[in-house]
């Protein structure tokens, strides 16, 4: 019996009469069993050599522990691992990826750990299978430092492997082919994740097959009124479209025949729905107007006839100016290469040519996957060829350890979107910035000792300002100083467009200037102190809490806590808030701990007492004041809040975000006085709450609105609705909630009506 072949064997004899439930499950093995062989011949195709029983065995366990474990469609679990490993065998996987493929959801559904796989198959596929089931909270957004942390732990997982990620990009292909299963709200918090996480990772692994597919499921999800408008134009036009292809491609391939090149592939490429909608809107043009919504694609076996492919093209047809690009002799940083020209046909029709060779084929769809290489040994003996392809996460791996969760996330988002300059070395080697690079970003692409000595830059011979922007063909040459007392200005922080140019900037201060940022973090710690009335052991002499607080903020002491202060990552009032929250939390927990930021004891004779305003809030060491809501943010209580003592009107009470309120801490710090809710307010207390929804204007957005407020019960103050000239509209909303669980449970709701795209909490 062949691998492929392999049957487990089942106990009910062939003359025993089966229940319909049985039946049902027997069919249902058979069934998954024949996909199972299918996978295995489809990797025997790619890996003639290598053993597939781990592929079957992986399927028999994964089987065993999904036993009676249903999705959301009703359909038994099994049928998701059999369909992510199908679509890795497609893409030339090799068996150790498929298998653990297989199994990837098991440590994560089932009560197998991963220790259990790693005896039953080797550390390879364990260490695959831990990868992407570390990866699985990435979506679970709802902190940064929650976000941030989850994304420092997938770029430390493709770091180490980067097949974790393609398990992950596919494991995520199938769950959104198949989220019509889901509610309504898990649909859009599914597509808006895979829309700005999952599609740019696959299309900066140079996966664009996945890309282009995940794209066009998210959008369809999020915008589902916007997708059938585009999918009806085209289905409008699609005779016509496809009678000018057959054209093209047989004028196309008579010309190749006739100039020797044989058997090249041609065939028409479809432009993906989410690209022409985001091609509309940058540009602000109709269907029609878009250039390469008509396309071609011309496939040859080397370099050389590609260029002479893009010649007899050039001879047929008009050039469409400033439409052509050669990616071959300048591949893009996810390793795409093929030759775009866009050309007029003979009725003064736009259509696009990409011309490109097998092997740029296979990489332009499946990107990092086509030339995974794996032996069958161990991940030691990988061969993965330019490995400039992800590169990038190598660089954010070594970089990330340093910094704060919000520069972290920056710099992950940047990576992800940028767009591209290409320039040069004096010795005309190529290098990638992101576009609006200056100087200062090339120095530090070269090496951080070149950055940190950097002085000045020459730019195609003449001397250049660090500000200048530099051109795709810029040719740099950097000029530096070994003064011992030479080092980069703070100035260039903000200058740099780079990731990696700002992350060694940082670094350097960090280091260089720790002692110095130490010491002016006391003092700005201390002054802030001074104006809450308290010292700075007493704010740091609750270990526990300290600790807690560190953790939180990724410090791994309140040295690195202080060097972070003095050189600008975190305010010494972020400081304290966060401090406030833990003590709240920690007295709410234990009534005899110390009251939040009021860390005097009660048998101090300066403490006030303390007494709740009429709204709910307690001012530290002030009785009886005159408290008022700040209308430019509308706090509630939930929200994390600031008080600030106003000349006339008492203290005004501002969510701890409210740009307003920041910008008069920096004007007068010394106003800012620690506020907080009192934990007793009545959940009958109503508060007045602003809500902002961007909707497309259907005739009865309104209506839907509405109904969906009063479903929850919530008295509707004031309503207003403004619509623009691109037929959305603008909602600003008042209601009145008891708290902020309440308003995020409107606001999760609002989000769900079909035509709603955007909900937020205004701050005037």
């Amino acid at each position: 019996m062949t691998e492929e072949e392999k049957v487990t064997e089942t106990n009910t004899p062939e003359n025993e009469e089966m229940t319909p439930a049985e039946k049902l499950t027997r069919e249902e093995n058979e069934a998954n069993l024949k996909k199972v062989r299918e996978i295995i011949r489809i990797a025997k195709k790619n890996y003639p050599r290598a053993n597939m029983d781990r592929i079957m065995h992986a399927y028999e366990v994964a089987n065993h522990m999904h036993q009676g474990q249903k999705r959301k469609s009703g359909e038994p679990f099994i049928d998701h691992p059999i369909e992510v490993a199908l679509i890795l065998a497609e893409m030339h996987a090799a068996p150790d990826c498929i298998a653990a493929g297989m199994l990837h959801d098991v440590v994560e559904d089932t009560s197998l750990t991963i220790d259990d796989v790693q005896a039953e198959f080797g550390s390879t596929i364990a260490e695959l299978v831990d990868g992407v089931t570390k990866l699985k909270k990435i979506g679970d957004l709802t902190k940064e430092e929650q976000q941030a942390e989850n994304l420092r732990k997938m770029v430390m997982h493709i770091a180490e492997d980067p097949r974790v990620v393609v398990i992950k990009l596919v494991d995520r292909l199938h769950n959104m082919r198949t989220l019509q299963y889901m509610n309504t709200d898990q649909q859009m918090k599914k597509a808006r994740e895979t829309l700005e996480i999952y599609a740019p990772l696959a299309h900066r692994f140079g996966m664009s097959k996945i890309k282009w597919e995940l794209e066009d499921l998210s959008f369809k999800y999020l915008d589902p009124i916007g997708y059938e408008e585009i999918e009806q134009q085209l289905n409008m036009t699609r005779k016509n479209r496809e009678d000018f292809i057959t054209n093209i491609l047989a004028l196309v391939g008579a010309a190749l025949e006739e100039n020797g090149i044989h058997n090249a592939e041609l065939d028409g490429r479809p432009k993906h729905i989410y690209s022409i909608k985001r091609k509309m809107d940058q540009n602000k043009k109709r269907l029609d107007q878009i250039y390469d919504l008509l396309a071609i694609r011309i496939i040859v076996d080397t370099n050389a006839q590609c260029y002479s492919v893009l010649g007899i093209i050039h001879n047929m047809f008009n050039i469409v100016d400033k439409r052509f690009k050669d990616y071959i002799s300048r591949p893009k940083p996810n390793g795409y290469r093929s030759i775009h020209t866009t050309v007029l046909s003979s009725e003064g029709i736009p259509f696009e040519v990409q011309i490109r060779t097998h092997e740029m084929h296979a990489m332009a769809e499946m990107g990092i996957a086509a030339h995974w290489r794996y032996k069958e040994g161990t991940k030691k003996d990988a061969e993965l060829e330019e490995s400039e392809t992800y590169e990038w996460v190598k660089r954010l791996y070594e970089s990330q350890r340093d910094e704060e969760s919000s520069e972290f996330l920056e710099t992950f988002k940047m990576n992800l979107y940028t767009d591209e300059v290409f320039v040069y070395t004096p010795k005309g080697d190529v290098k990638v910035l992101p576009l609006g690079s200056t100087p200062i970003d090339f120095a530090y692409c070269i090496h951080s000792d070149i950055g940190n000595r950097m002085v000045g830059a020459k730019v195609n011979g003449e001397l250049k300002p660090l500000t200048y922007t530099l051109k795709t063909g810029d040719k740099i040459d950097i000029i530096t100083s070994n003064a011992p007392n030479r080092g980069p200005s703070r100035d260039w922080l903000k200058i740099v467009k780079s990731p990696e140019a700002r992350s060694k900037l940082r670094q350097w201060f960090k280091k260089e200037r720790k002692e110095e940022n130490i010491e002016l973090g006391k003092v700005m710690l201390d002054r802030e102190l001074k104006r809450q009335g308290v010292t700075y052991q007493e704010l740091f002499e609750d270990e526990e809490a300290v600790d807690e607080f560190l953790k939180r903020s990724n410090f791994g002491s309140v040295d690195d806590m202080l060097n972070a202060l003095g050189f600008g990552d975190i305010t010494a009032l972020k400081i304290i808030v966060r401090l406030k929250d833990i003590y709240a939390k920690r007295r709410q927990s234990n009534q005899t701990a110390e009251e939040p930021m009021n860390l005097k004891t009660a048998k101090d004779a300066k403490v006030k007492p303390e007494s709740v305003s009429d709204n709910g809030v307690i001012v530290q060491d002030m009785s009886n004041c005159l408290v008022k809501i700040a209308r430019c943010c509308n706090p509630v209580p939930g929200d994390m809040i600031v008080g600030y003592t106003t000349r006339t009107s008492g203290v005004s009470v501002h969510r701890a975000d409210c740009p307003n309120v920041k910008a008069m801490a920096e004007i007068d710090s010394g106003r800012m006085i620690q506020v907080r809710w009192a934990s007793d307010i009545p959940g009958s207390s109503k508060h007045t709450a602003e809500i902002k929804i961007e909707a497309i204007d259907d005739g009865q957005t309104l209506i839907k609105v509405a109904n969906a407020i009063n479903e929850m019960a919530i008295r509707m103050t004031s309503f207003s609705s403004k619509n623009s000239k691109d037929n959305y509209q603008n909602l600003d909303v008042t209601v009145e909630i008891t708290d902020r669980t309440q308003l995020d449970l409107l606001i999760r709701k609002l989000e769900t009506i079909d035509t709603v795209s955007k909900v937020i909490r205004p701050v005037r």
